[in-house]
């Protein structure tokens, strides 16, 4: 092949904008027809990622209706097969913001889907069961961490985002611990490895719940109790039942609430003195402001059935979109890579909280 004629084939591949390595990477550019819109250049920079959670979605959904199988575990197998796309390209922006602001938007409309009255049918129970998980699961993080040679502050993190809600609350406790050797690379290997717990057991949870002949409310209190992070929490309940989804997803929003003082204990005796405000500012989840004001709305008025079977729909293309963001987050590569004692410490933890949940839903029969 002549030089002239390879400069000539390259050039071609470069205009089909399908060759991966052949195509320069351009900053974004807002077309012109998305200009007059307000943050045109972050709209530019999010739709690649989640067009592509939202058609995994819609794979997701159609192979669910089609095969008579949960909806959010073909989300997430399809997701975790496109995990490539998370890695670079285009498409990092947009999947990050579906998993983390679609999500949140998604399980806010849920509010609409509860009222006071089901939530005053749980009984105390469940706030009991949440206060001694997540004060245990730290402890015992603390503890073990020291143990194994990680240190306290790993443990603490470790144990928190076991405990409340997984990698948001690793990221919100990193922010309250004062500044040490290995801060930013803990922080990053308890994202990775409590997401990956996460997943795994919201694929093997429901299982357990089955076999353990749970009821619904009870399989809502083991889930909502036990998964770490938010996504997976619905992501689990709804494969069980609508009545599990709801309540797994109220008990999660009770660990969710109690991130903000276990920011503001460990704040108050580990961070320098002075940053307390900005950084619990940061921590807080605004969301559950949202959840909560809706679930008061449905619970004080008689709404019409079309608005909240619209936002239950809403709610629901949110969450699936979401689960597809996460599944495309999931890297089993990263995990196996940091060794067997980080990895061994935060199983400890989930076995620790699984089993104090389900020893506690036992004792209430």
């Amino acid at each position: 092949m002549t030089p002239s004629t390879e400069t000539k084939t390259l050039h071609y591949f470069e205009s089909l904008e399908s060759m991966e390595g052949l195509v320069a990477a351009q900053p974004p550019v807002s077309p012109s027809r998305l200009r007059w819109l307000p943050r045109a250049s972050l709209l530019q920079a999010l739709y690649p990622g989640v067009l592509a959670a939202g058609t995994i979605g819609l794979a997701a959904t159609w192979l669910s209706q089609t095969y008579h199988a949960p909806v959010m575990l073909f989300a997430l197998l399809i997701g975790m097969a496109f995990h490539f796309l998370h890695e670079e390209g285009r498409c990092r922006v947009g999947i990050e913001f579906s998993s983390r602001t679609v999500l949140r938007f998604g399980v806010a409309l849920l509010g609409l889907r509860i009222t006071a009255s089901q939530i005053a049918g749980l009984g105390g129970a469940p706030i009991l069961m949440v206060c001694a998980g997540v004060a245990t699961t730290c402890l015992l993080g603390w503890l073990l961490g020291k143990r194994l040679g990680l240190g306290g502050y790993f443990g603490l993190l470790s144990g928190g985002a076991v405990a409340i809600c997984g990698a948001s609350a690793a990221l919100a406790i990193s922010t309250s611990l004062p500044h040490y050797a290995n801060k930013e690379r803990d922080t990053v290997l308890t994202v990775v490895v409590v997401t990956t717990l996460s997943t795994l057991a919201m694929v093997l949870y429901p299982m357990l719940v089955a076999a353990l002949h749970l009821t619904h409310v009870e399989a809502g209190l083991f889930l909502g109790g036990t998964i770490h992070d938010v996504a997976q929490v619905v992501g689990a309940g709804y494969m069980v039942s609508p009545e599990t989804g709801d309540i797994s997803t109220y008990v999660k929003l009770l660990r969710v609430a109690a991130l903000i003082p276990v920011v503001a204990s460990i704040s108050c005796v580990a961070m320098e003195k002075g940053a307390t405000g900005a950084r619990l500012a940061r921590a807080f989840p605004f969301f559950l402001i949202g959840f909560g004001a809706l679930v008061a709305l449905n619970s004080a008025l008689s709404l019409p059935v079309l608005l909240t079977e619209g936002a239950s729909s809403v709610s629901s293309w949110c969450l699936v979109t979401a689960i597809s963001a996460l599944g495309m987050k999931t890297s089993f590569r990263d995990v196996f890579a940091t060794g067997w004692r980080p990895l061994g410490l935060m199983v400890a933890e989930t076995v620790w909280i699984a089993g104090l949940v389900l020893a506690s839903i036992m004792l209430l029969r």
